[in-house]
């Protein structure tokens, strides 16, 4: 992860604003257990133990992020977390994720990829938890189908899509929690009343509620900066196509002006009346007079 994870007194894990309550929550060995058991159900034999968390930095933007990874025996599973508007990119994101965590993985094993010798890597699986509202909901999307049309190409990635997971699991439990939040945030904007809100109706209705009662002010600060970063992030976004407009009516603008002056030169009108009715500078008039006389040449 970019940033240091500090402990406290009692051991546990204290975890930094760069985390998301989806990496906050499977850090901890006992829920991402519960994550393991709902993906995997017929695997009755692995333990807590045997869960390695290899969850790496974001990849593309230092941010909060809501990817995570981990091993279990020969298996490495990715997941990533989507509440925005449905975008096929998500898979280009789970397919950076991957290759950086294959690439980290060499390393920890001292695996040479320049070698002549064939790689060792965990079998990969890859998974969406899809939080927003879509009408179609796939069980499956690829690369290949997404970007290609379905075409054999010479690189595909298959994403499994979870969207609700099955009634009580942690999954469930999850999406029931995003869920909730973004009917507070509706109620209330994105305040502190709406996180507490949340919080207060998810631990009455038993979603996440060992979670969220062990971590609640982390909770509340997570969820605050991701709010003010989505805020800066929505105001750059307005600046930016303030500035976009401004431009486009400037360029409207002269173009209007050089226009008029053309005209008005066709029209043999005096330079300085030009000057004066077109609202541009001597110059640029000069200029366009010296285009005028080298078209017409």
């Amino acid at each position: 992860m970019g940033e240091k994870e500090e402990k406290n007194d009692d051991g546990i894990v204290k975890h930094t604003l760069k985390d998301s309550v989806f990496t906050s929550l499977f850090k901890e060995k006992k829920y991402l257990m519960q994550l393991y058991q709902a993906l995997h159900p017929e695997d009755r034999d692995v333990t807590e133990d045997d869960l390695q968390d290899v969850t790496v930095s974001n990849v593309l933007v230092n941010d909060i992020y809501n990817d995570i990874g981990f091993r279990v025996g020969s298996t490495l599973l990715i997941l990533i977390e989507s509440q925005s508007t449905w975008t096929p990119n998500i898979i280009f994101r789970a397919l950076m994720y991957l290759v950086q965590t294959y690439r980290e993985y060499f390393n920890e094993t001292r695996q040479n990829i320049y070698n002549s010798k064939k790689l060792r890597m965990p079998k990969p699986e890859v998974y969406v938890i899809y939080t927003g509202d879509r009408k179609t909901r796939p069980e499956e999307i690829s690369f290949a189908g997404e970007f290609f049309g379905g075409e054999q190409v010479c690189l595909d990635l298959k994403v499994k899509m979870i969207y609700d997971g099955k009634e009580g699991d942690i999954i469930n439990q999850y999406v029931v929690f995003t869920k909730v939040c973004n009917e507070q945030v509706k109620a209330y904007g994105r305040t502190r009343k709406a996180i507490r809100e949340t919080i207060r109706i998810c631990k009455d209705k038993n979603v996440l509620k060992e979670y969220l009662e062990s971590r609640e002010q982390e909770v509340l600060d997570m969820l605050m900066e991701l709010y003010d970063q989505e805020e800066v992030m929505r105001s750059y976004l307005e600046s930016e196509r303030y500035e976009a407009a401004q431009e486009a009516a400037k360029k409207a603008e002269n173009t209007t002006k050089i226009q008029m002056a053309r005209e008005m030169i066709h029209g043999n009108e005096p330079l300085e009346k030009i000057i004066r009715y077109s609202g541009l500078s001597r110059e640029a008039v000069l200029e366009i007079q010296k285009e005028e006389l080298q078209m017409a040449t």
